[in-house]
């Protein structure tokens, strides 16, 4: 009985082909799960960075692979017809590849992700970086997988290539706009007129930077809400970067009234700088009596914030505007307002008529 032939295998060859074929599968399937058991134990996201990468990679080995490779694994015990062995070969080739893809990719994807982490508070611009430098890694890897591929199967890579490169320029007249915003992403990257974490204005919009990919920069306003540019659009505007501000220029005004004596007006930019000058960390630039307004005698005053944080500058701006006020309330200056003076000129007596 196990002498019985078929399709050129005696039964027990094939009894024996499909024995090895159920322990591959099963044998892959418990080793894949004792490891991911063991590295459960501790916290995949505190471990040292290979833990991460095995962990993440065990979950990208696919079951339909596992059973591919234990099939393949079976049929090297057998002897079967040529075309049957080469259909088997090709497929456990074309699963292999894509696998290694797979887990190249994701091993890749995770170590990225984890210096992205750790560099985001001390180099942003090296987190930008990375986002870009991944996306060609992932496109050199499945471009030479794809290769050999092609190769494995007879077809004539050269003359592919050189075919793709004719091609390749129809294309890319097709998809200009997306690859001018993929080449601007690598302007950014490389120019780094700002990086993740930067306050920028874009024309009318602001935000902080939140990522910068191939097609889009993304921005977090003050508001709360996403916005969306293209890179290549973004590239065109005029870019405001408040983040790499080392201090901050102010210019404010006071208008007072014209009633105000002579003697209050020469006291007031010297009240003026005392008091900016008591504020830290500041540079008081000048004051001055600027010009007679339509309602107001108009001082100037202009300072500068040792820092670059806004909120830091509305504090001194709002310290500086009571102390003002206080000492004006003191010496008896009063702040001009908008005012209109009406003259009522009664109508000329007419003659009245002699009788």
């Amino acid at each position: 009985m196990l002498d019985y032939v078929i399709l050129g295998n005696p039964i027990q060859d094939w009894a024996i082909a499909l024995a090895c074929t159920m322990a591959v599968y099963l044998g892959a399937g418990i080793v894949k799960a004792l490891l991911k058991k063991h590295l459960c134990r501790q916290d995949p996201d505190d471990g040292h960075i290979w833990q991460k990468i095995l962990f993440k990679v065990l979950d990208e080995i696919h079951p339909l692979f596992l059973l591919i490779a234990a099939i393949y694994s079976g049929s090297l015990l057998l002897t079967l017809p040529k075309p049957a062995a080469n259909v088997i070969e090709k497929i456990f080739l074309v699963g292999f590849l894509l696998q290694i893809g797979l887990l190249v990719s994701r091993a890749v994807l995770t170590w990225i992700e984890h210096h992205r982490r750790l560099q985001l508070a001390k180099n942003a611009e090296a987190v930008t970086m990375l986002g870009s430098v991944s996306f060609l890694l992932r496109i050199l890897l499945w471009t030479f997988l794809f290769l050999v591929a092609l190769d494995s199967f007879g077809v004539n890579v050269t003359t592919l290539i050189a075919g793709l490169g004719v091609g390749g320029i129809a294309v890319a007249l097709a998809v200009q706009n997306i690859l001018g915003d993929i080449f601007a992403s690598f302007s950014i990257v490389l120019d780094k007129p700002f990086v993740i974490g930067d306050f920028i204005i874009v024309d009318a919009h602001m935000g902080t930077v939140e990522h910068v990919g191939l097609k889009t920069t993304r921005l977090r306003s003050l508001s709360g809400e996403q916005l969306i540019f293209a890179n290549d659009d973004l590239l065109r505007s005029r870019i405001r970067n408040y983040k790499r501000m080392f201090e901050r220029r102010v210019v404010f005004a006071v208008g007072v009234l014209y009633q105000t004596p002579l003697e209050k007006l020469e006291m007031i930019p010297g009240i003026i700088k005392a008091i900016v000058e008591e504020q830290k960390p500041v540079r008081f630039d000048r004051a001055h009596f600027k010009e007679f307004g339509a309602f107001a005698l108009n001082f100037e005053t202009v300072y500068w914030v040792l820092d670059s944080d806004f909120n830091i500058h509305m504090d001194i701006q709002q310290a500086i505007n009571l102390a003002i006020f206080k000492r004006f309330d003191q010496e008896g200056i009063g702040f001009a307002y908008p005012t209109q003076t009406l003259h009522i000129q009664p109508p000329a007596e007419t003659e009245k008529d002699s009788a």
